[in-house]
């Protein structure tokens, strides 16, 4: 069993991550697929700067977090039959990846149907047209390459879900020889192979070990100095952010970006478990931010494509307002995550039968720690 107050702790900071990522997909610079080691070509400006350092640099704590409090949730049911686990994932992760993707397919044929919605779609390239697709497209856009691309969470951790006795005998039983490897797995390989994903597999088994060890989450560590790690989490992703701005493609610009942006998942981690528990107390204390979290998947799984077909209507609508790509930045993914909540509430007011099986049973009242994971 979990303390009162580490639920909410697990809670807040779920749907926290799910509201980063909405921000993160969001993101409107002119190169807009981030990863890790991603360089800026245009100028920097304080809205570039901003953008740039918030989705690829202080946000980017939000995949570890969540990957880290699964593989918690995960060890606490060890008492279940390995069996009977399995079939739950089953109905919670690969039916509403199944039907999510299946959404976005059908989303994106419907759009691509009439003219107005068709050049948004176009300008979203996701995909190519759905006319075009022959059956092994649909079954590859299906099964491993959603147009609802962040679905690839929930098959990575579908994984590692299934392969958890051997991730449990890794984390528990040989952690000086697992850690490490994968560590510097993580450090070095920013790539996702679709069913491996080194840094899910990281903090996956993390949790998995913090559980099993009955590590205290509610006291920080003695050489954790929350406010002094904040400040370095806020420089280094200042400077991860410059560098992106003017360095020139070479490998060490790639790596040097590339470990900036690892040092600040972990800070970002740590910084918000250990130093933020007055935000999470303020907040849970909130009747609305209880109901609205219940809706975290909703937000997660409906979110895209949305706000990339919407991204470009947007631009045309607002382009005549000053620093109107800092406004989108803000107000679309915030239009969009009242939006995913409205459709949640409605679902599971009317057709709760329906929204349990999109969200694979989360949501419904029950508490936390027997659903999200």
């Amino acid at each position: 069993m979990i303390s009162p107050f580490l639920s909410q702790k697990f809670r807040f900071w779920a749907f926290v991550s799910m509201l980063l990522l909405v921000f993160v997909h969001g993101y409107n610079l002119e190169q807009r697929y981030l990863e890790p080691s991603s360089l800026v070509s245009e100028s920097l400006t304080f809205t570039s700067f901003f953008e740039y350092f918030t989705a690829n640099g202080i946000f980017r704590f939000r995949i570890p977090m969540l990957f880290a409090i699964s593989g918690y949730l995960f060890a606490l049911g060890d008492t279940k039959p390995y069996k009977e686990r399995v079939k739950s994932r089953i109905q919670s992760l690969f039916v509403p990846y199944i039907l999510w993707s299946l959404i976005g397919l059908g989303l994106t044929a419907l759009l691509e149907q009439f003219l107005p919605t068709q050049g948004a779609v176009r300008a979203a390239d996701l995909s190519q047209p759905i006319a075009e697709y022959s059956w092994d497209n649909y079954l590859f856009r299906t099964l491993l390459h959603p147009i609802p691309f962040q679905l690839w969470f929930i098959r990575v951790l579908l994984v590692y879900n299934l392969a958890y006795p051997l991730l449990l005998r890794a984390a528990t039983r040989a952690p000086k020889i697992w850690f490490p490897v994968i560590t510097l797995i993580w450090l070095m390989l920013p790539i996702n192979f679709g069913f491996f994903e080194p840094e899910g597999l990281l903090f996956f088994t993390l949790g998995v070990w913090l559980q099993k060890n009955n590590v205290n989450l509610e006291t920080p560590p003695r050489f954790v100095q929350p406010a002094l790690w904040g400040v370095a989490w806020v420089l280094l992703a200042t400077a991860k952010t410059l560098t992106a701005f003017y360095a020139e493609p070479a490998a060490p610009v790639f790596i040097s970006l590339l470990v900036l942006h690892r040092l600040c998942e972990v800070l970002g981690l740590v910084v918000a478990w250990f130093g933020m528990d007055a935000l999470v107390r303020v907040c849970m204390a909130q009747r609305w931010v209880q109901w609205s979290s219940a809706f975290s998947f909703m937000i997660y799984a409906l979110h895209v494509p949305m706000v990339n077909y919407l991204l470009h209507p947007a631009f045309q609508m607002w382009s005549g307002f000053p620093m109107y790509r800092l406004q989108l930045y803000f107000l679309l993914p915030l239009a969009i995550i009242a939006f995913c909540i409205g459709v949640g509430a409605v679902l599971r007011r009317f057709v709760p039968p329906i929204y349990g099986i999109l969200t694979g049973g989360r949501g419904m009242g029950e508490q936390f720690t027997k659903t999200y994971h």
